[in-house]
C-alpha cells in the first residue's frame, strides 16, 4: 500500500532541543495488533527501533513529558513473533557486536550502549508497525527492551523507546527502501522555538536553498577532513578537541568589546545586555563538496539565566576528546530542513522556519516527479519490513575545519 502511494510517510514530532526543558524530539508510533501508541525518540545516530517491554527492569513507568507510557507485550499482539536463533536475521546480528543468541531459550537477543553511557538490552520481535502516508503502515522487526541503564531509567523525560534512523539495513527506512516500497531518504525540520515539535517524513523535503555534502562510510574518520556525525539523538553539539579551543578563542575575541566573558561550571559563558544576534558572529561550517552550514548565534549558544540583570549565554558546543570527530546535535540541527539521502549517499540542509509546511518530492509510477504538502495525511496501512544488515551506524559526513574570522562570519 505504501508502494501505491509513493511511500511518503509523515510522522508527528513533539519535543524541543532545550536542555533545560525537554531536550529531545520524539514521535508517536503504533505497534502490534490491535495497535497501541508508543512514543519514541528520533535518533539518526543509531540504527534500530526498540520499545520497552512488560518484563523490563529499569524501564520508567511514568514520564515528566505528560505522555502515557506503554510497555509492549508480545503476548498481547496477535501478529507478534519472536526472532529465533535459526532466523537469518539473527545470524546477521551476531556478526555485529550488539546481538547474541541464547541456546536455552532459542531467542535472538541484543545489547546496545549509547554514547552517553546509557544502555538497553532485550530481544528481537517481528510485529506490525502502522505508518500514515501523505498521498493516500508494516510487519517490521523491532527490539523489545527488557533492561535499561543510565539516563534511560529516568522518568523526567521518559519515552517508550528509540527510533533509529541510521543508514544500515536494520533501520526502518532501510527496510522499507530495500523492498522498493519507500524512497531511501528521510527528512526533518525541527522547530527551535518554545513550542517545539516539527516535521519528520520518510521522503525528500524539497527547498530551493538546500545544499548537499557527500556521506562517508560508517565508522570512518579522517583526522585532516574530520568525520562529522549528524545525530538528532544528541541534544547539544560536540566539536573535535583540536578545533574547540581555537573556536572559543575566536568567538571570545570577536565579542570582547561588547560582553563580559565568564566561566560557569567549566563552560565559556558571556554576560550581555542586548540581543545575541546583534553581538555574536554567525558561524560557517564548511563541508566537503563546497557546502556550508550557517549557524546563527542561537545555534551555538544557550541561555542559562541571568546575573544582575544581564543575560548569561553559554557556548553550547562541547569539547570531544580523543576521537577527532564532530557531532552535530539538536542545538545545531533545529530550524533547518535536513535531508538524509541515503540512496544518493548525501546529506543536505537549509535554514528554514519549521513552523511552516514543506513540500515533499514523490516519484509516481510513470517516473514523473510530484510534490505534496507534508501536512496532507490520509489513511494508514501495513506492509512487510525485512532487515538485511544489523550493524549500527550514524549519518556521517566530512567537515573541513578552517578557523578564520571574516567580517561578521566565523568560518569553521
Amino acid at each position: 500500500m505504501l508502494q501505491s502511494s509513493n511511500g511518503i510517510v509523515d510522522l508527528p514530532v513533539q519535543g524541543t532541543f532545550d536542555p533545560f526543558r525537554v531536550w529531545l524530539y520524539y514521535t508517536k508510533l503504533q505497534l502490534g495488533s490491535p495497535p497501541r501508541d508508543y512514543y519514541v525518540q528520533i535518533d539518526t545516530g543509531s540504527d534500530v527501533l526498540w520499545v520497552s517491554c512488560g518484563s523490563c527492569n529499569g524501564c520508567p513507568e511514568t514520564s515528566g513529558l505528560q505522555i502515557e507510557l506503554n510497555l509492549f507485550d508480545p503476548q498481547s499482539s496477535s501478529t507478534s513473533q519472536f526472532i529465533s536463533c535459526s532466523d537469518r536475521r539473527c545470524s546477521l546480528g551476531i556478526q555485529s557486536s550488539d546481538s547474541e543468541c541464547s541456546t536455552q531459550s532459542n531467542q535472538c537477543s541484543y545489547t546496545f550502549q549509547y554514547g552517553d553511557g546509557s544502555g538497553t538490552s532485550g530481544y528481537y520481535v517481528s510485529d506490525l508497525l502502522h505508518l500514515e502516508t501523505i498521498l493516500e503502515g508494516s510487519d517490521g522487526k523491532n527490539r523489545c527492551s527488557t533492561l535499561q541503564t543510565g539516563d534511560l531509567t529516568k522518568s523526567d523525560r521518559a519515552v517508550d523507546g528509540i527510533f533509529g534512523f541510521g543508514q544500515q539495513g536494520m533501520s526502518v527506512i532501510s527496510q522499507l527502501a530495500s523492498q522498493g516500497v519507500a524512497p531511501n531518504v528521510f527528512s526533518h525540520c525541527l522547530r527551535g522555538d518554545d513550542g517545539g515539535g516539527g516535521i519528520l517524513v520518510i521522503g525528500e523535503i524539497v527547498e530551493p536553498n538546500i545544499v548537499y555534502s557527500p556521506l562517508v562510510p560508517s565508522h570512518v574518520c579522517n583526522i585532516k577532513n574530520r568525520g562529522t556525525i549528524v545525530d538528532s539523538g544528541t541534544t547539544l553539539a560536540y566539536l573535535a578537541a583540536e578545533a574547540y579551543d581555537p573556536f572559543i578563542s575566536a568567538i571570545t575575541a570577536s565579542v570582547s568589546q561588547s560582553v563580559h566573558p565568564v566561566v560557569s561550571n567549566g563552560n565559556q559563558c558571556y554576560l550581555i545586555t542586548s540581543s545575541v544576534s546583534d553581538i555574536f558572529p554567525q558561524v560557517s561550517l564548511n563541508f566537503a563538496g563546497g557546502a556550508s552550514m550557517i549557524l546563527r548565534p542561537q545555534d551555538y549558544l544557550i541561555q542559562q539565566g541571568s546575573i544582575s540583570g544581564a543575560a548569561r549565554w553559554c557556548i553550547g558546543l562541547q569539547k570531544l576528546q580523543g576521537s577527532g570527530i564532530t557531532i552535530l546535535g539538536d542545538l545545531v540541527l533545529k530550524d533547518k530542513i535536513i535531508v538524509y539521502d541515503l540512496g544518493g549517499q548525501r546529506i543536505g540542509w537549509a535554514n528554514y522556519d519549521c513552523s511552516m509546511s514543506v513540500n515533499v518530492s514523490a516519484t509516481s509510477r510513470t517516473g514523473k516527479s510530484e510534490y505534496v504538502n507534508a501536512g496532507q495525511i490520509s489513511d494508514s496501512s501495513s506492509l512487510h519490513l525485512d532487515p538485511y544488515n544489523l550493524i549500527p551506524a550514524s549519518i556521517v559526513s566530512f567537515l573541513v575545519l578552517i578557523i578564520s574570522l571574516q567580517g561578521n562570519f566565523l568560518f569553521l
